[in-house]
Formats: structure tokens, C-alpha cells, sequence
């Protein structure tokens, strides 16, 4: 199986099954000499751990980072960067009911069909534990552009919709990552139900970039928009995303559409041009539903989740392209 890694001069690999040993990730291409905090990788993990609410998979793990190599005296190495995370509340036995039946939109099927054989315990690869492998890489790649800030939201859950966006990056998110605390009690009360019912839901995360350096992204094929792109689309029940306001540009036209730079998304050709970058992402409703929901341990919903794994290969991406754009800027200096 390929396609596990992701990056061109700052690179990770992800390895590791939901219900197996352990998961983890491989770091190629952190500059040395940087200084890490463990509390702080922790706490980002911390915020994509199951089983911190109501409406999270009732799945509960610490998610306790091993660093196995890479790192002295807390300072990055510039060697590659190796990090585990054990599993240590599987419970496989409650997945025993997928091991013949498939869960459409899931990968199970697809599996099947590709490789003949598949870990049917929690999804194996396809399982969005396997995000956490992401979060860590993000931490990483967020120490080399340090001045860059990061803020995803739930914009939309199923009908509910937050009516503005907020005003900058310092509004708290709440509970489950809404914005708005109204909306967000609203939110938590649907996904409940939804949970004992055996239902799920799908919904919008937006996406706020700040101080961006300029000319990051490459022309025709590695566009840093592109790049974005296939981030967001690699992730767990990701089915598009959007720049800016999205598809309601076309709408405009071009008159009005030039007229507001913020139209462009922080980006133009592909390339940044240091104003706010925003991505909308789109995520489908979990495909465990029913008695399979209510039997196992699943999110209703994988939105409250999702937000860190968003910024992380946010981080991943913009962090890549940083490290391309210094290394052309050194060779031509």
C-alpha cells in the first residue's frame, strides 16, 4: 500500500492501524536546531482526542506522544522525526458486526475490492484515528512558520449555519468548536439525539490564515492552493473544498469580482499574496449509522473533531512551501 506520505521538502509519512499496535508518524525535513515543547504537542492532540464530550465516539484514549527519535536536549535534530502513539482502548470486539457487512461511503468495500483484504477493527487505515499522525506533523511544521496563525471553525452543521464569521482569530470556540454559543447549544442538543438515534451529520469548517508570507506556491501543478486541496480531500469524509466564498463566485461578475481583493482567498495564480487566506471544507456524515452506530463507538458527527487535523495540514502544506521558497530565495541570492 502507498500513497502514506505527503510533502515535498517537508515530508511526513503516517503508519499504523486504529485498533492495532500503535500509530505514528515520520518527519523528513525539519530544519535542526528548533525547540519543541512536549505539553504543546500534547495539548494539540489533546484537542482531537475521542472522548472529551457528549457528542464525541464514547472511544477513550489519551493519545500520549513517544518520541523515538530525531530530538536532543529538545531541540530538533534535522534528522527525521519519529512519533508514536500506542492504542490502548480498542475494543475490536465491537467491530466483530462489519467483518461481512460494508458501510456505504466507507472505505470498507473499496478495500475489499482493491487489496483483497482489510482490518475491518475500526476502518485499519481508513479510520479517522489515523489523524492523529497528522496533528503531530502539524506541530511540527507549525514551529517553522511560527508568525502564521491557524483558526478553523464549524461554520455549518446539517441546517444549522453560523449568520457571521468571527471577528478574529482570538473568539473562543466553545464546546465543539462553533463560534457562537447559541448556535452551538442548538448544535450539541441535535447531536445527541442524532447519537442515540444512531444518526450523523455532515457540515462546513471554514478556515482563517493570517499573516501569510508572500509567494508561497508554485506555478501550473503545485499550486499552493492545489496543494491545499489535496491536504483537505485526503482527509476522512472530506468531499470538497472551496476558496473563499467558493462556487457563490461565479455568481459575480467580473467587474464585481476584481473590485474586492478578498475574493481571491489570499491567493492569486496559485500563489499567495500575504491578505487572509480562507478554505471552506466539506464533510460528508459518517457512514456508521444505525445499530452499527449504537453498538460500536462512533462520532455522530466528525466535525468537533476535525478542527485541529484542518490546521494541521494547513500547517503541513504552508510549511512545505515556506522551505521551497527559502531554499530558491538562498540559491539565487
Amino acid at each position: 500500500m502507498s500513497g502514506n506520505s505527503f510533502g515535498q521538502l517537508f515530508k511526513i509519512t503516517t503508519f499504523g492501524e486504529s485498533h492495532g499496535e500503535a500509530l505514528g508518524v515520520v518527519i523528513d525535513g525539519m530544519p535542526a536546531g528548533i525547540q519543541i515543547n512536549l505539553d504543546e504537542l500534547k495539548k494539540e492532540l489533546k484537542r482531537r482526542a475521542p472522548g472529551q464530550h457528549a457528542v464525541h465516539t464514547s472511544r477513550k484514549e489519551e493519545d500520549l506522544p513517544e518520541i523515538l527519535s530525531g530530538i536532543f536536549e529538545n531541540k530538533t535534530l534535522g534528522t527525521p522525526i519519529t512519533v508514536i502513539v500506542k492504542n490502548t482502548n480498542q475494543r475490536s470486539q465491537d467491530y466483530a458486526a462489519l467483518k461481512e457487512e460494508y458501510r456505504p461511503g466507507h472505505a470498507d468495500k473499496t478495500t475489499i475490492l482493491k487489496y483483497g483484504f482489510r482490518d475491518h477493527r475500526g476502518g485499519g487505515r481508513a479510520s479517522g484515528r489515523e489523524t492523529l499522525a497528522r496533528v503531530i506533523g502539524g506541530y511540527f511544521a507549525g514551529l517553522i512558520i511560527p508568525k502564521v496563525s491557524f483558526y478553523a471553525y464549524i461554520e455549518e452543521v446539517a441546517h444549522f449555519k453560523m449568520k457571521e464569521k468571527p471577528k478574529d482569530h482570538s473568539v473562543d470556540r466553545g464546546e465543539i468548536n462553533i463560534p457562537d454559543k447559541d448556535l452551538s447549544d442548538e448544535v450539541i442538543n441535535f447531536l445527541k439525539v442524532c447519537k442515540q438515534n444512531g444518526e450523523s451529520a455532515g457540515g462546513i469548517v471554514t478556515l482563517s490564515i493570517l499573516h501569510s508570507p508572500t509567494g508561497l506556491g508554485e506555478p501550473v501543478f503545485d499550486k499552493l492552493k492545489a496543494d491545499f486541496a489535496k491536504a483537505m480531500l485526503s482527509l476522512p469524509a472530506c468531499i470538497g473544498m472551496s476558496v473563499a466564498s467558493g462556487f457563490e463566485l461565479t455568481k459575480l461578475p467580473g467587474s464585481q469580482m476584481s473590485s474586492d481583493s478578498k475574493n481571491f482567498g489570499g491567493m492569486e495564480g496559485g500563489i499567495s499574496n500575504g491578505e487572509e487566506i480562507v478554505l471552506k471544507m466539506a464533510f460528508k456524515a459518517p457512514s456508521t449509522i444505525g445499530e452499527k452506530a449504537k453498538q460500536g463507538r462512533h462520532d455522530p458527527c466528525i466535525l468537533p473533531r476535525v478542527i485541529p487535523v484542518v490546521e494541521s495540514m494547513a500547517k503541513i502544506v504552508m510549511a512545505d512551501h515556506f522551505l521551497r521558497q527559502s531554499a530558491y530565495e538562498i540559491f539565487h541570492s
